[in-house]
């Protein structure tokens, strides 16, 4: 493995070493005589904040995030929203809470309805168990030996029992998998650990890859245009982490694995995109592809907060003694995710699948984790999943350091606001039914002021966040305002391809992690022209 220095030349260069990127690179790299070179803005992600799970909001608006915010959202009182993106080695598997969802077959389904042929819930079910190394054992939705280590939570919480019990007697059933054949229903979580610890894409994947001689990574490499040949990509310019610039060439192809916010605008700085929008912006304009940076869709989310009367919550989860527990078995409050329980439901009767995603949390969650509440208390956050709002990434300028121009319109379909009433509704009825009830004290969000459903509507117009899953601003398909064909390639331009969550044509049912690592290990089989391999491979 070379790491860090110059290669004169990769059959593949990848921009991007996160859950997409990873699982590409070390695909490719099994054939030994394909080179591969990947190239990660970040650094390392050994620092104990990505390893230790419960640790993962210290990331927040550090060296390890890309750290984003919306342009003011005219939905959501016109506040900006906080975004962060990982930017280490694993990108941003090696932020995220590490819950394991892979979504509803409608979705995939769908996709391929909108045009991307091949992407169907049957096409891509062998490219998730393919991933996978479950901890329940191998299953006909589930599979062992892969790289991705799935587990359950390790040592859950008391409290999420009360909760799943609560949200039973309230009509919710409980079911044993959400990943399985129905998504419907409250549960415990599976987590993307290993033995207590986070395993990321970096883990899984790349460096394993790392081993092999054909694999070169570097990091801390800021992409900062595309090299052509006609209208053919031929390579990467980026600057190393001392600011020479660098050229990685690309024999074959030059993969985009940079994320929802970074794919788009490398195609924009490129000229590849929006031929008005590249010009408002003073690029020269290579290929109007009309849809780069459209189509952006994220998860929006509101948390509903209690005091807890007894205690047993994670408060008090960094005490050094918890510290010392995990450092020497890997066990205790600190091997949370956080989120300890989902329940799936449906805002109201019709819809074709649930809607809503709670996340239950035995701990005080506000603010993405930067309001503090040292007291014991519990958070119940509904999650649309199912959001109609679009919006949109521009270029804020030709500095490729600059970051790009965000805005979600976040709540600006009625019907994404009404779920998220009905949300906090029934997370109050959740919190009221026992054997919770007894458990809790005083509502702390939204608190005893709001009770109307006006009230409810411009509190959560003031407290609204995004659950850190931006999809789709490159979206698959076969019609005009596709970016890419069902193959992954930037319709119009040769030697290139985007393999990342921006491809996504509506956001899946759930957290997007899985999905991702699912598209880089499809994209891998794509650029190979291989079939999926068997289920039984």
């Amino acid at each position: 493995m070379r790491d860090d220095r110059e290669m004169n030349s990769a059959d593949y260069v990848i921009v991007g070493a996160g859950s997409a990127g990873c699982a590409v690179a070390n695909r490719l790299s099994e054939d030994p005589s394909c080179r591969v070179t990947v190239l990660e803005a970040g650094g390392s992600n050994r620092h104990p904040n990505i390893t230790i799970p419960a640790a993962f909001p210290n990331q927040f608006k550090t060296k390890h995030d890309w750290n984003y915010q919306t342009e003011p959202e005219p939905f959501c009182d016109n506040r900006e929203i906080y975004l962060p993106r990982g930017k280490a080695l694993g990108g941003s598997s090696s932020m995220n809470a590490m819950l394991y969802v892979r979504g509803r077959s409608l979705d995939y389904d769908t996709w391929e309805q909108m045009g991307a042929t091949g992407w169907s819930w049957k096409d891509v079910l062998p490219y998730f168990m393919r991933a996978e190394d479950n901890s329940r054992g191998a299953s006909e939705y589930h599979g062992v030996g892969g790289p991705v280590r799935v587990e359950d939570s390790h040592d859950p919480n008391p409290f999420a029992e009360r909760f799943l019990e609560a949200a039973e007697a309230n009509g919710i059933p409980r079911i044993k998998d959400y990943n399985g054949p129905e998504q419907d229903g409250c549960s415990t979580v599976q987590v993307t650990q290993k033995g207590g610890r986070r395993w990321s894409t970096a883990d899984a994947y790349l460096r394993p890859a790392m081993k092999r001689q054909n694999v070169e990574v570097v990091k801390h490499a800021q992409v900062i245009g595309l090299e052509f040949s006609g209208d053919r990509v031929t390579g990467v310019r980026y600057r190393d982490k001392r600011g020479r610039q660098r050229v990685a060439h690309a024999s074959q192809e030059v993969i985009l694995s940079a994320g929802t916010c970074n794919t788009p605008q490398i195609l924009m700085l490129a000229g590849i995109g929006p031929a008005s929008d590249l010009q408002a912006a003073g690029v020269q304009v290579r290929h109007d592809l009309p849809g780069v940076g459209k189509n952006l869709q994220d998860h929006p989310y509101i948390v509903t907060i209690f005091d807890s009367i007894i205690q047993g919550t994670l408060a008090d989860a960094e005490h050094p003694k918890y510290m010392l527990q995990w450092l020497l078995q890997k066990k205790g409050p600190l091997t949370t995710s956080v989120a300890e329980a989902f329940a799936f439901v449906r805002s109201r009767p019709g819809l074709p699948a649930a809607d809503l995603q709670y996340h239950f949390a035995p701990l005080f969650f506000a603010a993405n984790g930067f309001e503090e509440y040292k007291e014991h208390s519990v958070t119940l956050g509904p999650c649309l999943v199912s959001p109609k709002s679009r919006g949109e990434l521009t270029l804020r300028s030709t500095d490729p350091m600059a970051a790009p121009r965000v805005i979600t319109n976040t709540l600006s379909e009625p019907e994404d606001m009404a779920a998220l009433v009905a949300g906090v509704k029934l997370s109050r009825e959740i919190a009221a039914t026992e054997p919770l009830k007894s458990a809790l004290g005083r509502e702390i969000y939204p608190g005893s002021g709001v009770e109307t459903d006006s009230d409810i509507e411009a509190d959560i117009r003031k407290r609204v966040e995004l659950l850190y899953h931006p999809v789709g601003t490159c979206r698959m398909g076969q019609d005009d305002m596709a970016v890419v064909d069902p193959e992954l390639k930037v319709r119009g331009i040769e030697g290139l391809r985007v393999a990342d969550a921006s491809v996504m044509p509506i956001i899946s049912g759930g957290n997007t992690n899985a999905p991702t690592i699912m598209i880089g290990e499809k994209a891998a089989d794509l650029i190979r022209g291989r079939s999926a391999v068997p289920l039984s491979a």
